[in-house]
């Protein structure tokens, strides 16, 4: 990959990313751990799971209905299958997911269409899984309200610090 740009400051971090030390909970699966299910699961997004073959509930997809399962993490574990792309953070098909937390911090992109201020809740999108944010009991198409919040403040597209506590 060759360098197009120079920032100013270095970005805080990568969607997924652990935010702090404090404890999280990780989102209990059955032997052998979550996969990625037929469409594959991206990092740094809410996922649900689903029934794999057998009628176990493995497979992680970015699409549900009701409460996600949690958010995936980023633990290295995505992989950049397409040509000439120089980044990704998709785990393909039938790949394991590593680690999907429900409790804790993590860093998200605010994909709502406004800014998030410190307290606004966290919305899941029930067909892509990326999240927004706005204020507790508010109605976001086609989202869920989740149990966390924003912990720093920022405009759409910018990375967020999110918790489940505040």
């Amino acid at each position: 990959m060759f360098q197009r740009q120079v920032n100013l400051t270095q970005a805080p971090a990568v969607a997924g990313q652990v935010a702090s030390v404090n404890p999280r909970h990780s989102a209990l699966t059955v032997e052998g751990g979550f996969c990625a299910g037929a469409n594959g699961v991206t990092v740094g997004l809410f996922a649900w799971t689903a029934n794999d073959t057998n009628g176990v509930p493995r497979l992680l997809n970015n699409t549900g209905s009701g409460l996600p399962t949690g958010i995936v993490i980023r633990t290295e574990q995505a992989i950049i299958t397409t040509y000439l792309t120089e980044f990704g953070n998709t785990i393909p098909s039938g790949f394991p997911a590593g680690d999907i937390i429900n409790g804790g911090d993590v860093w998200v992109n605010n994909a709502g269409a406004g800014a998030a201020t410190v307290g606004m809740k966290a919305f899941a999108n029930l067909t892509t899984g990326v999240i927004s944010f706005a204020a507790a009991g508010a109605t976001v198409a086609g989202s869920i309200e989740t149990k966390f919040y924003a912990a720093t403040a920022g405009a759409a597209s910018e990375l967020i610090k999110m918790t489940d506590t505040i």
